[in-house]
């Protein structure tokens, strides 16, 4: 299975009383995937994970993956978790609802060893046959997983398949790509860095910014790709400002409220997250006008 280039770590979409709204999910998941998008990761930090419950999450798996097989798109499933037991359980039953492959993010908040994530890993991954992307994001976790760690994963077990990089490092992950075993990836887990991640040999991004940009994110790695590095970098520096805005508050505070702006109704956010302070939605509202937003509108029914 080709888990593609372009994923897009997906918001979820709430009802006025903070319910999950599913038919809009559908909606945002096949406008996401008609703008560019190869696949949705769905229950991940921007699709607010941390206050969803484990069964509001397997209806995001199961009602969604219609939706995007159907637009040949996949669907990798957030079932990361600080308990080891946890996330084999919910990566189990995402298994189970026929999900494409899981997201695993690096424990959060208990700050394990190096060798502790290998084992946390290292249990997921023998617990499943889906193919596992690592999630590094130090920023948010505690803990930076060293490439060292990333690559005995990868050498070890052939279902982790790549790496989300949200590090920002790009020395670790020159390492990491220099000597990661056939087939394994990485991913830019920061629209920022996409670019300068294609440079030294990445291949491609799960981004946030794809919900209202992604045509414009797949003609950059499309002319990086062919060669036109100067039109890829063109593309690039003109996103760098609506980049930079989309995280002037914690994700996905800005991401959903710039889509509910736009006409496409994403809800409210689940406390703690509130919609970002006045000036940082000035400064949104400032880009969007010099930014095409290439978003389909959600069609009544999907």
């Amino acid at each position: 299975m080709e888990i593609g280039r372009i994923l897009t770590a997906m918001v979820t979409p709430m009802r006025a009383d903070g319910s999950l709204d599913i038919e809009q999910a559908k909606r945002l998941a096949a406008a996401l995937l008609e703008s560019g998008s190869e696949g949705v990761v769905l229950a991940g930090t921007t699709g607010e994970s941390p206050t969803l419950e484990f069964e509001e999450e397997r209806q995001l798996f199961s009602e969604l993956l219609p939706v995007c097989h159907e637009r040949g798109g996949v669907l990798i499933a957030g079932t990361g978790s600080n308990s080891t037991a946890t996330a084999v359980e919910s990566s189990e039953r995402a298994q189970e609802i026929g999900v494409d492959g899981l997201l695993q993010v690096v424990p959060y908040y208990n700050k394990p060893s190096q060798e502790g994530l290998y084992q946390h890993f290292g249990s997921i991954a023998k617990s499943v046959d889906l193919p596992i992307i690592l999630y590094n994001i130090p920023g948010r976790t505690g803990v930076n997983m060293s490439a060292a760690t990333q690559l005995r994963l990868g050498h070890d077990f052939p279902n982790i398949v790549g790496s989300k990089e949200a590090t920002g490092d790009l020395e670790l992950q020159a390492e990491l790509i220099q000597h990661a075993p056939d087939g394994f990836k990485l991913w830019s887990g920061d629209d920022a860095h996409t670019l300068p991640l294609l440079s030294i040999g990445g291949y491609g991004v799960v981004s946030v910014l794809a919900h209202i940009v992604g045509k414009q994110i797949k003609a950059e790695i499309d002319a990086f790709l062919a060669g036109n590095v100067d039109e890829a970098a063109r593309i690039h520096r003109s996103l760098l400002p609506i980049t930079k805005a989309m995280f002037l508050s914690s994700n996905p505070a800005p991401i959903k409220w710039t889509l509910n702006q736009v006409g496409f109704e994403v809800g409210p956010l689940r406390l703690p997250m509130v919609d970002p302070p006045e000036d940082v939605q000035a400064q949104i509202r400032a880009e969007l006008e010099r930014v095409q937003i290439d978003l389909p509108l959600p069609a009544q029914s999907v």
